[in-house]
């Protein structure tokens, strides 16, 4: 390939690892094998039936074929302030909000429009696997900070005034956390909220897991706890988790109303509005209760504790009980240096590759979070498909010697 045929900023992204270790798995069960995947980073569950019905109501309505408003329908925008008030207490207005094509897009957007070229980004680590690619894209240079299972996967503000300095322009704060499943209580969430606010770092907290917490703990919403953070900060969210919608790809941003105006101008330039079919069943979604975020909540709880028990029962394996979203992230430390048939385990990747080979179970590695030597595992799938994929793989460790 001639030198320079692709740009340097887009031939550096590193693909989504969730996304091909769930397509790999997907192959594997086309070709006939019998493969349990629990790379998935998606709610089983069909999307509730009241917001397929809006859907197909709005496939009906001409009004819904035409170009609307970049940032998104004005009634969507005004439902999603009366719901972030409802469901974290953070009381803002329509302006500061931009409908997005699903989280991701969200992320990009925001660090597109806080960081310059040679600004640093706190990232603790695990990350979920997207976080830094916007960064650079943006032109700026992600700083990561090391939390571990001894830590709960929790970052504290001596860390991250250890990590600040005079090029540091944001924090990406995410809590319940994808990958770890770890939930900050509300006494950390308020330290690192005066921390930014006192040294003006930006602040953005990623909040798409705020209905998926078990046990005693409890979401907090940064913004609301610290208001002082508030002309700083930006929400993210959307309906992928919550309502079981990662296919329909709405997202959103919550910013100062400055921030908001240059944000919906740059996705006039990028994608004009988000699909307006797609917006009214969003609409729908959070307009309505969450009865089926309570049901879709229980089962998660259930498949958790199961989750926790077996990874625990295995050798070599160090595992935290899950605090929220839908992922547990064990250690597996206790596995390099040693031998699972003929592989040798010197990371998690090869722990992922001979899962794969050998027991048909797909997971990620924790390299693709920042942190190698652990593993996340989505407990987002049926209870058989979850107990047989766990069984395998602990039939397959207890062969390491």
């Amino acid at each position: 390939m001639p030198s320079g045929r692709i740009s340097n900023r887009v031939a550096s992204i590193a693909p989504s690892a969730t996304l091909a270790v769930t397509n790999k798995a997907n192959q594997l069960r086309a070709a006939g094998e019998p493969v349990v995947g629990f790379g998935a980073g998606e709610p089983d569950f069909p999307t509730p039936d009241y917001i397929v019905e809006a859907a197909v109501e709005a496939c009906r309505d001409p009004k819904n074929h035409r170009y609307t408003p970049a940032g998104g329908l004005p009634e969507l925008k005004a439902a999603i302030a009366v719901k972030t008030k409802r469901d974290s207490g953070y009381e803002v207005e329509p302006s500061q909000v931009v409908v997005t094509n699903g989280g991701k897009h969200a992320v990009y957007n925001a660090l597109a429009g806080v960081v310059e070229a040679g600004d640093e980004v706190i990232i603790p680590t695990p990350f979920w696997t997207t976080y830094p690619e916007p960064v650079r894209l943006a032109g700026g240079i992600p700083v990561t900070v090391e939390t571990t299972i001894e830590s709960g996967f929790r970052v504290s503000v001596e860390q991250l005034e250890a990590a600040r300095n005079d090029k540091t322009k944001a924090l990406i704060f995410v809590s319940p956390s994808n990958p770890s499943g770890a939930v900050y209580d509300r006494a950390e969430v308020e330290a690192i909220g005066q921390w930014a606010a006192e040294h003006g770092v930006w602040v953005l907290t990623d909040e798409i897991y705020e209905h998926l917490v078990y046990d005693d703990n409890e979401f907090h919403s940064m913004p609301t706890l610290v208001p002082e953070v508030r002309d700083t900060c930006v929400v993210l969210n959307g309906v992928a988790k919550t309502y079981a919608m990662t296919g329909w790809r709405v997202g959103w941003t919550i910013a100062p109303v400055d921030l908001t105006k240059a944000l919906t101008s740059l996705q006039s330039h990028q994608t004009s509005n988000v699909a307006n079919v797609s917006q009214r069943a969003a609409l729908a979604a959070v307009t309505g209760d969450l009865s089926a975020v309570d049901m879709m909540r229980a089962a998660f709880d259930r498949r958790r504790l199961t989750m926790y028990n077996m990874l625990t029962a295995m050798d070599g394996v160090e595992v935290l009980l899950p605090q929220g979203a839908f992922y547990a992230f064990p250690s597996m430390e206790g596995l390099i240096g040693r031998r699972i048939g003929s592989t040798e385990i010197t990371s998690t990747l090869d722990v992922a590759a001979v899962a794969l080979e050998e027991a048909k179970v797909a997971f990620v590695p924790g390299e693709a979070f920042g942190s190698p030597g652990y593993a996340r595992f989505s407990f987002a799938l049926g209870d058989d498909d979850l107990g047989a994929g766990l069984t395998r793989l602990g039939d397959l460790l207890a062969t390491a010697r």
